[in-house]
């Protein structure tokens, strides 16, 4: 018999419902840890709530929580109608820091879970599972507070109709300096909502009505190139010269940012952009937002100077900042920046891949309870790791000192230049990168000894589309094919088993997909499949992005405005159907979709594509000139239609792989551009899907290039110094060079 389960303030669960609650239980396997200080004897839980049928590890998290949690359903809202009572919804992520301090402060607390229960109907998101859901509420939160976050909290009528939203509470009044905390907030709203019903409701509509017409405006026409002037002069003016980024505290990476001042700096010939982009790069790479030890970048920085993190790490921050960290190499020539990529792949390929080749999402700030006890050093136990000898340059190099930087340890991070390091230690750079590789190689061992934190590990479309991207151009630029057959291997992985009647969805876990995808889920896969094709010229690439392109219009496109909805037309209906824009620490979809349109022009030179790709820019246009850098990756789609972009093939021979004139392309940075390289006997499959490569054969038995604008070709060569000066040819940008602070010249 199994053992009753009852949560504070409601009656027992009947004895079918605990049978199936435990069977729940049960499934999740020996080595399932339940996320919970209610324990019974024997470590099994004392309370079970119906998020143990969910697969997200975030939902999974609260599964024991004394608070009785729904998922987001049909059910949850029926049974708030019925019981004539306002949902709680509360939306998070499992690596959210501040997520997990409100479960223990508020959803742990029985007396409040009680409350909860008597009094609200309980709705748990991942904001990771349903973006669509999130984006919806969020865009409430901050129309009601000014600003959002996570965890996010909003309490709405069972219509699903806002009146009250924010994002982290205290649990009482006086709690970190809060004068009402989260229990007197509820028990107010409650009230309200039994006492006040006309004036919530009214609340309600109000709020609900100011949501249907918020949302970018259609610009008048397309936006001109004094738009991309404009964001690079802002960015100049917020341009931190001491430590790289944009403003002040708490920094993120925002990689869209960096990719379009890259753009800017060569069509504009100013170094002083591209200055941006490499110095901020390089000071993330060196603080301790970058994991010195294992690679990979946590989510943002708290401080101005990349030193100290929320240490969760996501897979999209490291897709795009490789991805980033390539086009920099690209742009300066400087191996630093190959380093910090190759350095960061490595990190996903041993840490985030699942043994089918997917990624996974993310790993947690917390270990043992702590923020950042993972990876945090004293001097003590460097000696212990390392010796006395090795423990001295280790400190000298990542900055650790007896006080430390964080709570007492060290953060690991490079204050210094190589160079400063070596003659303070009185080493040449030469032995002090071989000390460096082998300090880091020993110290990874023992922190694998430490409990490290959780990793969330669904594999999501949408993130899985970034790193792919990531890998392809990786291994295309630097010539590795181990992540190209990583990139392989993932796609194929989403075409397998996160699609259903030729439909992606968004999630995968434990051999179970869910959850229909939304928009990002399409562009980023879609983006992901762009850039495999180009990377191997496989026509099964760019078929599987046509077919999906054409899935993506035929059920997200907005035919009187232009631009895509971030849900299908047969999706669940939510309070607004959200067209996004904002290119925050993920790019839009309908950004991301832009760029893939004009790819796709390029590639088949259908004209609907290009169209489609102006009018998603027309579309989403008031936010460029309104507002310029809120949308970098959209300003990335407007710089490619204001320039003319180039199809580039170097076709090859059995006798002559083109190698020297690959090498030149794959260490140019030119953005606005198709590329492939070809064998000559692939070439009539490939032209025929591939108009453009056409008559373009290898010239006098030798691989040839062949830089092209618009149907019209620069001459065909062989010789590399020729095809770089040909890459090097750019439409130019007028505009005055850029007051950056710091900068004095190249």
């Amino acid at each position: 018999m199994s053992t009753p389960i009852t949560l504070p303030g409601l009656a027992p669960f009947g004895a079918d419902e605990v049978a199936r609650l435990w069977a729940a239980y049960t499934r999740l396997g020996p080595d399932y840890v339940p996320r919970t200080h209610h324990l019974a004897e024997g470590g099994r839980p004392r309370f079970i709530n119906p998020l143990i049928f969910e697969s997200s590890p975030y939902l999974l998290q609260h599964a024991h929580n004394p608070v009785f949690w729904h998922a987001w359903g049909e059910e949850a809202f029926a049974l708030a109608a019925k019981l004539d009572r306002p949902i709680l919804l509360s939306v998070g992520y499992s690596t959210c820091h501040w997520c997990h301090v409100m479960e223990r402060e508020s959803f742990e607390d029985e007396e409040i879970a009680a409350f909860i229960n008597t009094h609200f109907v309980a709705i748990k998101v991942d904001r990771e599972e349903r973006p669509d859901v999130d984006a919806v509420y969020m865009t409430a939160v901050q129309a009601m507070t000014g600003r959002g976050g996570w965890p996010m909290t909003v309490v709405m009528t069972p219509d699903k109709r806002p009146f009250f939203g924010g994002t982290y509470f205290p649990p009482r009044d006086g709690d970190r300096g809060m004068r009402a905390g989260f229990f007197t907030i509820l028990k107010a709203l409650a009230q309200a909502y039994q006492t006040e019903r006309e004036k919530v409701l009214e609340s309600a509509a109000d709020l609900t009505r100011a949501l249907a017409r918020a949302g970018a405006r259609p610009a008048e026409g397309l936006p001109g190139p004094e738009v991309l002037v404009e964001m690079a002069t802002q960015l100049a003016k917020n341009f931190d010269p001491r430590f790289g980024g944009f403003g002040r505290a708490p920094k993120f990476p925002r990689p869209a940012l960096y990719e379009q001042l890259l753009r800017y700096a060569r069509r504009a010939e100013d170094p002083a952009a591209r200055h941006m982009v490499a110095f901020s790069l390089a000071h993330m790479a060196g603080g301790g937002m970058y994991d010195q030890i294992g690679g990979g970048f946590a989510r943002y920085s708290t401080d101005d100077g990349w030193l100290v993190p929320h240490f969760e790490k996501m897979l999209y921050d490291n897709a795009q900042l490789v991805s980033l960290a390539v086009a920099t190499w690209q742009a300066t020539g400087d191996a630093r920046f190959e380093a910090v990529a190759n350095d960061t792949l490595a990190y996903v390929l041993r840490e985030m891949t699942s043994p089918e080749g997917a990624f996974y999402s993310a790993t947690d700030a917390d270990s043992e309870g702590e923020e950042g006890k993972f990876f945090v050093w004293t001097p003590a136990e460097l000696t212990s790791a390392l010796g006395a000898e090795d423990a001295e340059v280790a400190s000298v190099y990542y900055g650790v000192t007896k006080g430390g930087n964080f709570e007492g340890k060290s953060i690991l991070y490079r204050p210094r230049p190589e160079a400063e390091v070596a003659e303070l230690l009185g080493i040449s750079q030469d032995v002090l990168q071989q000390k460096v590789r082998s300090i880091r190689a020993r110290l990874y061992e023992v922190r694998k000894g430490r409990i490290p934190p959780l990793l969330d590990d669904k594999i999501l479309t949408e993130w899985n589309g970034q790193m792919i991207s990531a890998l392809a151009q990786a291994g295309w630029a630097f010539g590795d094919p181990k992540y190209l057959a990583a990139a392989t291997r993932a796609a194929e992985f989403v075409l397998a088993k996160l699609q259903a009647d030729g439909r992606l969805l968004r999630t995968y876990r434990g051999g179970e997909a869910r959850h229909a995808a939304v928009l990002e889920d399409y562009a980023f896969f879609i983006s992901a499949l762009l850039d495999l094709f180009e990377a191997t010229a496989e026509l099964r690439w760019l078929d599987e992005a046509v077919r999906l392109q054409a899935d993506l219009q035929a059920r997200f496109w907005d035919d009187a405005a232009g631009g895509y909805f971030a849900t299908a037309s047969d999706a669940e209906a939510l309070l607004i159907r959200d067209k996004p824009s904002y290119d925050g620490a993920q790019p839009s979809g309908n950004s991301v979709a832009a760029l893939n349109l004009l790819r796709l022009y390029e590639l088949t030179q259908d004209e609907a594509y290009r169209a489609r790709a102006q009018a998603t820019v027309v579309a989403l246009g008031s936010e460029l000139s309104r507002q310029p850098t809120a949308v970098p990756k959209l300003a990335q789609a407007l710089d490619w239609l204001l320039d003319s972009p180039k199809e580039v093939a170097i076709v090859t021979t059995d006798g002559d792989d083109g190698e020297a004139l690959q090498a030149v392309l794959r260490s140019t940075f030119v953005p606005n551009r198709v590329a492939l390289t070809v064998p000559e006997a692939r070439l009539a499959d490939l032209a025929a899907r591939v108009p453009w490569l056409e008559g373009k054969r290898p010239q006098g038995g030798r691989a040839t290039a062949y830089v092209c604008r618009g149907q019209v070709c620069e001459r065909p060569t062989s010789d590399p110094e020729v095809f770089r000066a040909q890459l090097a040819e750019v439409e130019r940008l007028e505009a005055e060079p850029l007051a950056v602070p710091g900068y004095s010249g190249p």
